[in-house]
């Protein structure tokens, strides 16, 4: 049994960190969640051991704050396109690790883990995204006085991630043909639940260290072989026409003008890069990564209108 120990964690409301929080909370650990809109997250609120706390973590005074009391911070706070201005890569991977670094030595916290990105290189990143990655994950492993373990995965997979599920929206939507930009990208998905067992796993665990771990599925797929799959299960027809690297750059350039911006130019760069794993996955978890075809058949089932439907009637049946 671990000592109760409070972690307070930064992008506890995202993808990763609702999955995170929840497993956290049944090892026995207390949780401080940081939110700008504390209300909007009820599904945190009512776990028990977790604080879900209005702050704005970009503001130095109020993050040295609500760290106060805290024996680990996990960092999961990351953004795949610049919002507003230009510097929005900046000022959340880097400027944010450097706050955060400052306030774990303001308040004798003396280990971080640090989500990065597959690919992230300070210098050779393909794009500004990765590039800022690879910046901030070096100035968390430089801090000193901080035991710091990062961890750089393929595109994450679940029943709410934001991969399959954006891709079965787009593909009921659309006609029959569908366009897609980098279409030979290639990706090794690994499962949300495999990814915060390493977290929670290595926090105790000295031997994670100073370490940098990447994460990836069992299985290598192209972004088309993966998009075609999602239109198999949620049950739509739909031709999956792979798009050139001319096509796919000004489909980037058109849809980065959207408000949501679904694809930028970014984006293009990013995948530029294959997304998979030199090794297998890190013995040191002592996990067996799960596939996308063990997992997500039956989410996906749900996008689809007979998926609804039994699962409506399995529901009245529990009624």
């Amino acid at each position: 049994m671990i000592e109760k120990r409070t972690v307070c964690v930064l992008g506890g409301t995202g993808f990763v960190g609702r999955h995170l929080v929840g497993e956290l909370t049944k090892v026995g650990y207390f949780v401080r969640v940081l939110s700008r809109k504390r209300e909007r997250h009820r599904e945190l609120l009512v776990l028990p051991g977790v604080s879900v706390i209005n702050a704005n973590v970009y503001n130095s005074k109020e993050l040295n704050r609500h760290l106060a009391g805290v024996s680990i911070v996990i960092n999961l706070v990351g953004i795949l396109n610049q919002r507003g201005h230009n510097n929005s890569f900046n000022v959340s991977h880097i400027e944010l690790t450097e706050k955060i670094i400052a306030a774990c030595k303001k308040n004798n916290i003396r280990r971080l883990l640090h989500m990065s990105a597959l690919n992230a290189d300070a210098e050779k990143g393909a794009s500004k995204y990765l590039k800022s990655k690879g910046v901030a994950e070096n100035l968390a492993h430089d801090a000193q006085g901080i035991n710091v373990t990062s961890f750089r995965p393929s595109v994450i997979f679940g029943p709410d991630d934001d991969f399959f599920n954006r891709f079965a929206s787009l593909l009921k939507i659309t006609p029959s043909i569908f366009p897609l930009a980098c279409p030979k990208s290639k990706f090794a998905p690994v499962y949300i639940g495999d990814v915060v067992s390493c977290f929670v796993k290595a926090i105790n665990n000295q031997n994670t260290y100073g370490q940098r771990y990447e994460l990836c599925g069992p299985e290598v797929y192209s972004l088309k072989q993966l998009v075609e799959f999602t239109a198999s299960q949620i049950g739509v027809k739909r031709r999956v026409v792979g798009l050139g690297h001319g096509l796919s750059n000004l489909q980037a350039c058109v849809l980065e003008l959207l408000p949501t911006k679904p694809f930028s130019r970014d984006n293009y760069k990013s995948l530029q890069v294959d997304s998979i794993c030199d090794e297998a996955f890190p013995a040191i978890f002592n996990t067996i990564p799960k596939s996308v075809e063990a997992v997500m058949p039956k989410y996906l089932a749900l996008k689809n209108s007979r998926g609804r439907y039994y699962d409506y009637r399995a529901n009245a049946r529990r009624n």
